[in-house]
């Protein structure tokens, strides 16, 4: 029976058991497409990624990510995670890797700690900024189960926005609106039913600005229909993020970072450092990154 060696690790956080877990499979060479969206209902994590050789020999790989439920174009999380594990595994790991992955080339940047030890991974993010669809807000408060109130709409209503996957993105009056947030299973259905296209993919990103300033931000991201009712830390979400962000702000050539919580209300407190820049071209390019911790390490038979 064939088998295939895994690995876990906690990823936006340097405590194990905090941050967001994911599951590695380092070799993936052999597992039908079926089958690796059987393991990761099995895992039942957030995400769980499979590692593959790449269809052009000068990049390093080819990963695919998928949840409990379906496979994603590019998430942010697996990439800082399975960066993580293949340099952790490799006795000269290079500096960049580059990742073959359904929305494009992800490049995944090594970081180290103060003692040299690889110690997590910072990525760019496969596409510039789009911002799609806009959601009218009482929909978007159904979704969260709070009132229209509690969703603030000064500098941007809720919308879709993508740097790889796209989220439902709204900003929230405070932390105690954005604590008393809890999805909606049936309000995400009828939603996701109102737009082509999102039935499995109406995820929905909240935010806040911690104490009025725009780079410090606390978040929430709920995703019912794919299988994950919240994320400890989604860094795909906010890398979009970041990038609306500095889309929203005044000026042409605007480069800012943005220091993010999550996970706070689920227990698994999680730090992700978002990076974006525009140009007077236009184009609003984000980065995520942080810090990793191992878990576990086994055997899975198939």
């Amino acid at each position: 029976m064939p088998s295939f060696d895994f690995v876990t690790v906690d990823v936006f956080t340097d405590q194990r058991f905090g941050g967001n877990p994911l599951a590695v499979f380092p070799n993936a060479s052999g597992l039908t497409s079926e089958q690796m969206q059987a393991i990761a209902g099995e895992f039942n994590l957030s995400e769980t990624t499979f590692v593959l050789p790449p269809d052009n020999p000068q990049h390093h790989a080819k990963v695919r990510i998928f949840t409990p439920r379906t496979e994603l174009p590019f998430a942010g999380h697996p990439n800082v995670g399975t960066g993580f594990v293949l340099a952790t595994q490799d006795p000269n790991p290079p500096e960049h890797y580059t990742f073959e992955e359904l929305a494009g080339l992800v490049r995944v940047h090594i970081q180290r700690d103060a003692h040299k030890a690889i110690s997590g991974a910072r990525i760019s993010a496969p596409r510039s900024l789009t911002v799609t669809t806009g959601i009218p807000t009482e929909v978007l408060a159904a979704c969260a189960g709070l009132q229209v109130d509690d969703i603030l709409t000064n500098a941007h209503t809720p919308l879709v926005a993508s740097v790889g996957t796209p989220f439902v993105v709204a900003e929230v009056a405070s932390l105690e609106a954005l604590a008393r947030a809890q999805p909606d299973i049936g309000a995400f259905r009828e939603a996701a039913a109102q737009f082509p296209g999102m039935e499995l993919r109406f995820a929905l990103h909240l935010y806040v600005r911690r104490d009025g300033d725009a780079t410090r931000l606390r978040t929430r991201m709920f995703a019912p229909l794919s299988g994950v009712m919240e994320d400890p830390a989604t860094g795909s979400a906010n890398a979009a993020l970041s990038a609306l962000m500095v889309s929203l702000a005044p000026g042409e050539d605007v480069a800012m970072h943005f220091e993010i919580e999550q996970g706070i209300e689920m227990g698994r407190p999680s730090l992700l450092i978002g990076g974006a820049r525009k140009t007077a071209e236009g184009a609003v390019l984000a980065t995520i990154a942080g810090n990793c911790v191992p878990v576990m390490r086994g055997r899975l038979e198939v």
